[in-house]
């Protein structure tokens, strides 16, 4: 049976595990399910059973024609390519809806494959993906908490994220260094709601976030903000002066983001 540990990829194993996530995707009876790098087919069979079409992408020329060997065509789409170059617009155009999506994601292309995801957004409906331990922590993580930083940010203003379940390297072969956590990610944009534009907004996470031990004053600062402007965004948004990007909600955020704009566009500095 053909192998991917090359590309970074660990075979789920736990037949428990793998109900788990088709289960975690609800209802999927109706809708067509896009799985992020198949592998040898474990999670595509618990999809198939209950999905109305399972579009899988796999890279790996040798387990795509594995799973093709697997799948009916009619039920199974082997879509033998990077996940990172499919148009997801023009499959939920195909498929006449908003996708699902299921995955266990390689570790060195995560961060990849979640901003493919934020960006096709208005495509997609619902995710149940597994990532490594840590990245999840900071997927999820609220302000205040050690794990809460851009990423966790950027994936939340994406919509809603919730931790499901966390396995052993032993639920995989080969038995991965790290234990793996499953988490459902819902797409429902929240830049309209908090009255920031998407792009800006997110490069003004990046300044505020770039150097952690920093404060948020000090960060704006290099980014090239006035200090006066700063300290009375800051006043206006009742952010304590001394505030770290961590210590602030997504409504924080958002509130200074349009406060330093009034008064000094971040794109001055772009």
């Amino acid at each position: 049976m053909p192998s991917r540990s090359r590309l970074g990829q660990n075979f789920l194993r736990d037949t428990h595990a793998i109900q788990r996530i088709a289960h975690a995707l609800g209802d999927i009876r109706a809708e067509t399910v896009v799985e992020i790098g198949p592998g040898q087919g474990a999670i595509t069979h618990a999809l198939a059973a209950k999905a109305a079409h399972v579009i899988a992408v796999e890279v790996d020329p040798a387990l795509a024609a594995h799973l093709r060997n697997q799948f009916p065509p009619e039920r199974v789409r082997i879509l033998e390519a990077d996940i990172l170059d499919v148009d997801l617009a023009s499959v939920a155009a195909e498929a006449g809806r908003r996708l699902v999506v299921a995955g266990n994601l390689p570790y060195y292309i995560t961060s990849p494959i979640l901003l493919k995801l934020a960006a096709g957004h208005a495509s997609l409906d619902r995710a149940i993906l597994m990532v490594q331990r840590e990245v999840a922590d900071r997927i999820v993580a609220g302000p205040q908490s050690r794990d809460y930083g851009l990423l966790s940010v950027t994936v939340q203003m994406y919509g809603p994220v919730e931790r499901l379940f966390t396995l052993p390297p032993q639920a995989f072969s080969p038995p991965p260094d790290v234990h793996s956590t499953v988490f459902r990610w819902r797409f429902a944009p929240r830049f309209a709601e908090l009255g920031v534009e998407d792009e800006p907004f997110l490069r003004f996470a990046r300044q505020a976030f770039a150097q952690k031990r920093k404060t948020m004053a000090n960060n704006l600062r290099a980014a090239g903000y006035e200090l006066a402007g700063i300290h009375a965004g800051l006043s206006a948004a009742s952010i304590p002066p001394q505030a770290r990007a961590e210590e602030l909600s997504l409504e924080k955020l958002a509130a200074l983001w349009t406060l330093l704009q009034r008064e000094q566009p971040l794109n001055e500095f772009q």
